[in-house]
């Protein structure tokens, strides 16, 4: 069995969104990391104090079949077509350990 993993940024008041879109796309469960990053848009300041927006980082282990829908779902749910909101890639997965008991459930799924 393939696995990829999706690593998204995103603001904080949009994670929830793009964990149920993912979740009603097929992804079992996510990861959720509190960052802050930089960018080319500059942190908003106000009386000489910046204000740093909070970022996620949204981390999805998938079975390679289900990073397609997926994707698609939490590039609509993060409003990646707008600037500054985040961003979302793929990478492959070379080895997976802890998966057993989903394992379990993803070929349940493909027998389905």
């Amino acid at each position: 069995m393939e696995f990829k993993l999706i690593i998204t940024t995103v603001k904080s008041d949009l994670t929830d969104d793009v964990v149920e879109a993912a979740k009603a796309s097929g992804a079992p469960g996510a990861t959720i990391l509190s960052g802050r990053g930089t960018g080319i848009h500059e942190a908003k300041t106000f009386l000489g104090l910046t204000l740093e927006a909070q970022t996620d980082v949204v981390i999805f282990l998938l079975e390679e079949r289900l990073v397609e829908p997926v994707f698609e779902a939490i590039r609509k749910a993060g409003k990646f077509h707008e600037p500054g909101t985040g961003i979302a890639f793929v990478l492959a997965v070379e080895n997976v350990a802890g998966l057993r008991s989903q394992i379990e459930v993803f070929n349940k799924h493909l027998d389905e």
